[in-house]
């Protein structure tokens, strides 16, 4: 690890330098801001290196029954990495691209002290037709479903991405990247993505046992193929699809309309126990979505724009699936006051069942601050009717970012609201109460 950390820093420092050189000796094109080196003349080809880190700041309201190491905690301040990141990618040839992505996620105050670094992405592409046809394999996140199966972290919109999209996160994945084949590419206004997929152990997995039960969970025999993809129309201005990664706001720089559907289809990759408790169903995963990005700036001279999304998705993860997530979760347990959602910040996210979601923000002029930037409130919500529930789970949030310098310089102020489940005593699961989350974030990138 160390060798590697000293390898990483050396190139890091060469493609510094190289950004400082003119064109016309093979160095980054002048006046551009990136670690870049070009590889020919003309900068057709290409090794480019990338940095972000995102600090968290956060106050949780915990869900009931939460612990912190044995001990009852129902506020909780904390600061954690939410997410590092180092890429290094490139064109080496006309045909041939790389793309690695290495870092960490998650590091808080109860996370192992020196916790590992690994490989987000790690694959190699080949052009087989200009722009209408690539296909590549590795450790990727060319995934299907839905636009922000696939987020580009550094330009979210909103705190966090809806994470619901991530459908397989850490379960068979490893923070949705798979060991994929893929193909993608561009006709014209149509942009496609399709993978086939290695599901990862469940028995490796951090968020899911092996074991059967009443309601399903992904099963943990030999799996099949996981076959998944995403098309969308792009009405206005084309999106890059040089990496897998959706931007969140284009902050007025583009002017995008896309409607989108995808899909992910997994054949026994669910089970669980049977009403007389010997026999064990098996059942595919099959989710479905349907989605609308726009992306508008309204003035070109000041810089005022507006985003917007919409989703819809059906998914069907077996008998009455549900998983609960809470980012960065600040507790470790609950004790016999806990409620449904489990402990610390988490919530009912991912389950069979439908989910609309929205997130809506206005980007202010961009003088709005002077030298300080400006500033783009945004809103979000998603509602799903899971089929365990008897009430919709309803969760909401809005903040502001201030753009210091665009996504390179982002300070964020999040305030979110959650449901917690309890049962009532029909056995019915209800939403009873609700809990609050407020996160300053600080994004730092390059």
């Amino acid at each position: 690890m160390k060798k590697f950390n000293i390898l990483l820093a050396i190139l890091c420092m060469n493609l510094f330098a190289a950004n400082a050189q003119s064109s016309n000796d093979g160095g980054a094109v002048k006046g551009k801001k990136e670690l870049r080196f070009n590889l020919n003349q003309d900068g057709s080809h290409y090794v480019k290196g990338t940095f972000l880190v995102q600090t968290w700041l956060r106050y949780t309201q915990a869900n009931p029954g939460t612990e912190v190491f044995g001990t009852a905690d129902d506020h909780i301040l904390d600061i954690g990495l939410r997410r590092t990141r180092l890429q290094l990618f490139g064109q080496l040839t006309d045909r041939v691209f790389f793309y690695t992505q290495f870092g960490q996620n998650n590091l808080s105050y109860k996370s192992p002290r020196k916790q590992g670094l690994f490989f987000h992405d790690a694959l190699g592409e080949y052009k087989v037709v200009n722009e209408k046809l690539s296909i590549g394999s590795g450790l990727t996140g060319w995934n299907g479903v839905s636009r922000f199966s696939s987020p580009s972290i550094g330009s979210l919109l909103t705190l966090d991405a809806p994470l619901f999209q991530q459908a397989t996160n850490d379960v068979n994945d490893q923070f949705i990247r798979k060991f994929s084949v893929y193909a993608k590419g561009q006709f014209g206004k149509l942009d496609y993505r399709l993978a086939v997929s290695k599901p990862m152990a469940i028995q490796n997995s951090t968020v899911q046992g092996s074991e059967l039960r009443e309601n399903a969970t992904f099963s943990s025999e030999p799996s099949y193929a996981q076959v998944h993809g995403y098309f969308k129309y792009m009405f206005l201005d084309k999106e890059s699809n040089t990496s897998p990664y959706h931007a969140g706001s284009y902050l007025g720089s583009k002017n995008v309309f896309n409607i989108g559907a995808g899909f992910m289809t997994q054949k026994d990759a669910m089970w669980h126990e049977a009403e007389n408790g010997v026999d064990t169903v098996r059942t595919n995963l099959s989710l479905l979505a349907v989605d609308v990005f726009y992306d508008k700036p309204l003035n070109p001279t000041k810089g005022n724009a507006i985003t917007a999304y919409v989703s819809f998705s059906s998914n069907d993860y077996g008998k009455n699936y549900i998983r609960n997530i809470g980012a960065m979760n600040p507790a470790t347990g609950t004790n016999a006051e806990g409620s449904y959602n489990g402990a610390g910040n988490a919530f009912p996210t991912i389950g069979t069942g439908n989910t609309f979601y929205g997130q809506f923000a206005y980007l202010f002029e961009r003088d709005l601050l002077g030298g300080a930037g400006t500033l783009q409130p945004y809103i979000s919500s998603q509602y799903s009717d899971f089929d365990l529930f008897s009430d919709p789970m309803v969760m909401y949030d809005g903040g502001v970012n201030w753009l210091i310098n665009g996504n390179k310089a982002k300070l964020s102020l999040n305030y979110q609201s959650r449901p917690i489940f309890t049962m009532n005593t029909a056995g019915e699961y209800i939403s009873s109460d609700r809990k609050g989350m407020m996160v300053i974030q600080f994004q730092v990138a390059i």
